[in-house]
């Protein structure tokens, strides 16, 4: 008789029942009809199913559920190494519970999956293939995890993880039967945020290994706002030193950490201006183990990783709580090591993964717990299940799914996608071991910290170098030196302005036409007068009224330049025109009519109002900033200077300075001239018209000599200045020099070479005297425009009667020397040899002859053409 059956339950081979479809096999216990069998035969038969007899009729009144678990006891994380023992301490207590699953008997049925999915998914079909049928499937690693939830629900089975937290496994279209009591790996996310937003930190990077448990990580809609990733980049130390990552979130295995910080060291990634972020379940010393496939030391790598911080998933309770088992966290650690016969934690796989392993064989107990009730209300039981029946698996997912107790590991309680929310724990690693700082607890949002963190700087790094803008403004020494020397020559405009309007009714000055002459120092006084807002910028102004003062500059230097330059272009050009034309035009332009001279100027001055008018209402200047390279500050600060410098600008401002200007040559010399071409074309022409009429005297512009000067020097200068100031607009000091200088020099020239020359004779010959008691005399007739053109008149008259004496005094001289060589036949002197003084003493009227040609002024080779 089997033990723990009935004394009337007797088993015949007939009993034994094979179902095809579902692939098991069940036994019934029934009475025996009293029928003559031997009792040698009898014993075979019991001998034969003892086994079978155990699984069917439960011992004590109990009923047998059982669960099919893989526990990896080797391969890459021998987590069952102390996740079994765990587990096993959970179904001992819950078992001698008699107010959980009173008439239950949880049972585990386990195998060795080596954390291999390929070992697994054979050890699977054993679990699913082989009696007893089993409720629930239990797996450890993420890969194995991954294998089994995927294929469960085929067999309507509910899948409880201990040790898996791949992200992935939160899908619930793909895992829809899939709990764990180890959190996703994604809760680190959260914490890493808040860590992220208390630090300050909104620059992030992430290294991570290519592995569906690291790289769906970062695809949580949390970290797309705020990571920037760089996949695959062990050895890629450029990519971070170009991003300037400082905060760098490390997502990769052990073994690839130690090969990381190998490569961080050598690149000096580490340090006061840096963080790294790593995973919390690597071992304490992970960096001290001597690793080939790196060469760096241990001293080396402990340097490296000084610092860092690390995010772990509590795993057992911090508090000293009891909860559904009835122990402590501390209490739970004495009897795991009791039952692990001392081994040493560090060595013993899954010690950390224990305490979850120990809650989720509760949180199995207790769900199963609460499906007693709703099932027996649907005229089901628990022992009732098989792999077709998906009301009972319904009943147990709504169970766990609701689940919600204190345990070992912690507050259980699992989220709408079946993963733990849990507790993470923050620690940093300082003076080569690791200490905690804080906690966070993901249901609350609510961060615990010590306050205990320590920085190899003063504080927390930036998570980025910190770029401190800085403007650069124009030396307010070079602005006032320069401020200075333009006030002086606005003055020494004005004195001359004054001088020549004073002495307006001189002669000497009214032959130098004063009223141009007054257009060029007022022409002049605007362009010194444009050097003060040539020289504001952001220290003087603010940024919104800094386009005004580019409208200051723009119209005062090209209205100055017109004025001043215009009126002597005007000059010099009537004297060209006046006197390099033929003799017949020549004598109807000598007469001068003042109006056309102001007309001349007044042109200039219109293309040059309607051009501003143009540019500033189709393109109007504004501020534009140009930024420099970064410059590091002197002493050991993580901070950099971007150095900023602005500009007057417009949006086409190539097109109104000229063709081929470009944008970044655009400073302090652009409003100087409007468009190059015109401008420069009157410079040019200007230098062409001085050198023609430098040899020509007239008394009508007697200063135009003068005015060539000044005109060669503006050119000169003007040609000189803008190219330099173009190359050197972003140096806005030296700019600034060379285009005030260049207007302060011209101003200075033009006003000395036009006025104090006229000072000069004035003062020393007193000349303004005489001319005024001469006019004082004569009642202004020398100001009288009638008397002047009565004195032109009578000098073209005087002229016209030279040339008629002259022409008759040459047919008189003619006429001699025809009856001369009439009455003379026997004079042998030849006409070439009339200048001869044996020529001359020959006749008294070839001394005549002589005489008369000397006093016509003629050559004695032109008398001997007559």
């Amino acid at each position: 008789m089997a033990r723990g059956y009935p004394s009337t339950c007797k088993l015949y081979p007939t009993d034994l029942i094979y179902n095809s479809k579902t692939s098991n096999m069940a036994v019934s216990c029934q009475s025996l009809p009293e029928v003559r069998r031997s009792i040698i035969g009898q014993t075979l038969i019991f001998a034969s199913l003892t086994l079978l007899l155990s699984w069917s009729c439960p011992a004590l009144g109990k009923k047998k559920l059982y669960i099919g678990a893989l526990f990896p006891m080797s391969g890459g994380w021998p987590g069952g190494q102390a996740c079994l023992p765990s587990a096993q301490m959970a179904l001992d207590l819950v078992n001698k519970r008699t107010d959980i699953l009173p008439e239950y008997e949880l049972e585990l049925i386990h195998y060795d999956s080596m954390c291999d999915p390929g070992e697994a998914t054979k050890l699977l079909y054993d679990l699913l293939y082989t009696e007893p049928i089993k409720m629930v499937l239990m797996p450890g690693c993420s890969s194995v995890s991954t294998l089994v939830a995927e294929a469960a629900r085929m067999w309507n089975l509910i899948v409880l993880s201990y040790g898996s937290s791949s992200p992935a496994l939160s899908n619930r279209q793909r895992f829809p039967t899939f709990f764990r009591t180890h959190p996703s790996a994604t809760l680190h996310n959260p914490t890493r945020v808040q860590l992220f937003q208390k630090w300050k930190w909104t620059k992030i990077a992430t290294i991570q290994q290519t592995t569906e448990v690291f790289t769906s990580v970062s695809d949580r809609p949390l970290l797309k706002n705020m990571f920037c990733s760089f996949l695959n980049c062990f050895m890629d130390s450029d990519s971070l030193n170009r991003q300037d990552a400082r905060i760098i979130v490390g997502l990769f295995y052990e073994t690839e950490a130690r090969k990381v910080f190998c490569e961080v060291y050598k690149e000096k990634l580490y340090g006061k201006k840096y963080v790294w972020f790593l995973i919390g379940w690597y071992a304490d010393n992970w960096f001290k183990i001597k690793d080939p496939s790196i060469n760096c030391t241990v001293e080396q790598m402990t340097e490296a990783v000084e610092g860092h911080v690390t995010t772990e998933i509590v795993m057992l309770n911090p508090e000293t709580v009891r909860g559904a088992s009835n122990l402590t966290s501390q209490e739970f650690l004495n009897q795991l090591m009791s039952k692990l016969g001392g081994k040493n934690p560090e060595e013993t796989g899954g010690f950390q993964e224990a305490p979850l392993a120990y809650d989720a064989v509760w949180a199995l107990a207790l769900a199963l717990n609460k499906t007693v009730g709703p099932l027996k209300a649907k005229g089901r039981r628990l022992e009732d299940f098989n792999y077709n029946n998906r009301d009972i698996t319904a009943e147990i997912y709504r169970a766990l799914n609701t689940s919600s107790f204190e345990g070992v590991s912690g507050h259980v309680v699992f989220d709408a996608q079946g993963s733990r929310m849990a507790w993470t724990l923050i620690e940093q690693l300082q003076g080569g071991s690791y200490k905690k700082i804080g906690y966070f607890d993901s249901t609350k949002g609510n961060l615990s910290w010590y306050g205990n963190d320590k920085w190899i700087g003063p504080g927390p790094p930036a998570d980025q170098t910190v770029v401190i803008e800085v403007f650069r403004f124009l030396s307010q020494k070079l602005f006032v030196s320069v401020s200075v020397f333009a006030g002086l020559g606005i003055l020494l405009g004005i004195v001359c302005l004054t001088f020549n309007i004073y002495n307006s009714n001189v002669r000497y000055i009214q032959n130098s036409q004063p009223y141009l002459n007054n257009m060029t120092a007022v022409g002049c006084m605007m362009a010194l007068a444009a050097v003060f807002p040539l020289g504001l910028d952001g220290h003087h102004v603010h940024r919104k009224q800094f386009p005004v003062v580019c409208q200051f500059r723009l119209w005062l230097l090209g209205l100055g330049f017109s004025l001043a330059y215009g009126s002597m272009f005007t000059k010099i050009w009537w004297v060209h025109t006046v006197f390099t034309k033929k003799d017949d035009k020549k004598e109807k332009r000598k007469h001068l009519e003042p109006w056309k001279l102001y007309a001349t100027v007044g042109v200039l001055l219109v293309i040059d109002v309607l051009s501003l008018m143009i540019w500033q209402i189709v393109d109007p200047l504004h501020i534009t900033v140009e930024k420099f390279v970064r410059e590091a500050p002197k002493g050991d600060l993580d901070v950099l200077i971007q150095p900023l410098l602005e500009h007057c600008s417009s949006d086409k401002m190539n097109t109104w300075l000229g063709e081929g200007a470009q944008p970044r040559y655009h400073q302090y010399i652009k409003p100087i001239w409007v468009v190059y071409g015109y401008k420069g074309l009157l410079l040019l022409l200007g230098i062409f018209l001085a050198y023609e009429t430098k040899s020509i005297s007239t008394e009508k512009i007697n200063d135009h000599r003068a005015v060539g000067m000044a005109i060669y020097n503006v050119s000169v200068l003007c040609m000189i200045t803008a190219p330099v100031t173009m190359i050197l607009s972003s140096q806005q000091d030296a700019s600034f020099a060379f285009a005030s200088l260049a207007i302060v020099f011209s101003v200075y020239i033009t006003l000395v070479v036009l006025f104090v020359p006229k000072m000069r004779r004035l003062i020393t010959r007193g000349e303004w005297q005489s001319d005024t008691q001469e006019t004082m005399k004569t009642q202004g007739s020398s100001t009288n425009n009638n008397d002047e053109e009565k004195s032109r008149q009578l000098e073209r008259e005087n002229k016209e009667l030279q040339k008629i004496i002259q022409e008759v005094q040459v047919l008189f001289l003619y006429v001699l020397l025809r009856s001369y060589r009439s009455h003379s036949p026997s004079w042998k002197c030849r006409f070439g040899e009339l200048a001869s003084w044996k020529c001359r003493s020959e006749g008294s009227l070839a001394g005549i002859v002589v005489r008369r040609a000397r006093w016509l002024e003629m050559s004695f080779g032109e008398l001997a053409s007559w």
